[in-house]
């Protein structure tokens, strides 16, 4: 059986997909992939996600330049969700930080605080100055 086969696609024919740096295991970033995104994926050794918010389909990197070159595709032993390991270029977060994972929280849980240094602002990614 195909790989995309084994896949458990949610009712919405999704299935989160986690992002991570192959030289560091470091998360960068959760998205949800369809069966479209998740065959462009492993066609192209980029990243291809669904926004559920804008209805669309995304590759990575294609306004900010800051893609994402597959290194390896796996998946959990419940085939429900994607681990993807990547080389990252730039930003992984759409607000300019390396991880979307920048924010950590207080152990009391009572605060947060940004955890890493921003390399750019989404105004210098996106040009909307």
């Amino acid at each position: 059986m195909k790989f995309l086969d084994q896949i458990k696609w949610n009712a919405d024919g999704l299935v989160p997909a986690i992002i991570q740096e192959q030289s560091t295991g470091r998360v960068l970033m959760m998205a949800w992939m369809n069966r479209a995104s998740l065959e462009q994926t492993l066609k192209t050794q980029k990243t291809w996600f669904w926004s559920r918010s804008r209805q669309k389909f995304w590759m990575k990197g294609e306004t900010s330049g800051h893609v994402q070159v597959v290194k390896s595709v796996s998946f959990d032993c419940d085939a429900d969700t994607v681990l993807i390991q990547v080389e990252q270029t730039g930003a992984a977060c759409h607000e300019g930080y390396h991880s979307c994972f920048f924010r950590t929280v207080d152990p009391s849980g009572e605060s947060w605080s940004v955890s890493e240094a921003q390399f750019q602002t989404p105004d210098q990614i996106y040009g909307r100055a």
